[in-house]
């Protein structure tokens, strides 16, 4: 495309006006604004939701706030109380004897054998197909937030990514140690036990999948599972 004669004189003038005048420096402008410091966590904390004096209290608000979000809080004695609960599980909601996912360790797939059921173990290489026919999912997590009834979970501590979203009930087992006040003492959780390699998902399950958008009514397992269950032990 070629310009009139006039044009390409005004714009060839308007760039050597322009070149005349020096540069900014970048990131070096001695006008720019000056922001406050950051608040501390002792001035966050004052407009955020209360989480309790004493641990009991950070118990009852963890689970009054699984309630308020359709979460089903059971508290056990022990470990041992875990298998048995389970066992209730499935044979109220008539899961099969293969139809309970899970993965390797203490607070899953050991619990799910001593219920009397051969877990699905989300391995490496495993069948997806089976795992999204699955009835449960039992996993064991990070921390349980007391402040917002969250229930933090990774890849490594979780079995995976798929294994907490794709059965329809998902069971967290989570043990008394596990919980924490807050946000900021859930990522200090992580932080103690992973340093500067985080896992490669972390997420926060907030009470069962849902959605509101069609017509403002709220519909539970539109993108997850439909009923998450916490057993808390100890």
């Amino acid at each position: 495309m070629s310009y009139p004669p006039s044009d390409k004189a005004a714009v060839l003038t308007r760039i050597r006006e322009a070149l005349r005048l020096p540069a900014r420096v970048p990131h070096q402008d001695s006008h720019a604004p000056s922001f406050p410091a950051l608040p501390g966590k002792e001035e966050i904390g004052r407009w955020l939701p209360a989480v309790g004096a004493g641990y009991e209290e950070r118990v009852a608000l963890f689970a009054r706030q699984a309630a308020a979000l359709k979460a089903d809080f059971v508290r056990l004695p022990a470990l041992d109380a875990v298998p048995s609960h389970l066992a209730a599980l499935a044979q109220a909601e008539g899961w099969p004897a293969d139809g309970i996912a899970s993965h390797p360790g203490e607070h899953s797939a050991s619990l799910v054998e001593k219920a009397g059921f051969r877990p699905f173990l989300a391995l490496p290489g495993y069948d997806r197909a089976k795992l999204e026919s699955c009835a449960a999912s039992v996993t064991a997590c990070e921390a349980l937030i007391a402040q917002t009834g969250s229930v933090l979970v990774t890849t490594r501590e979780s079995g995976g990514r798929a294994l907490t979203i794709l059965p329809p009930h998902h069971i967290v087992v989570a043990t008394r140690d596990q919980l924490v006040p807050d946000l900021p003492a859930a990522f200090a959780r992580l932080r103690q036990a992973y340093g500067g390699t985080f896992p490669s998902m972390i997420s926060f399950i907030t009470g069962p999948s849902r959605t509101g958008d069609i017509e403002r009514i709220l519909v539970l397992g539109a993108h997850g599972p439909k009923k998450l269950t916490i057993l808390f032990v100890g």
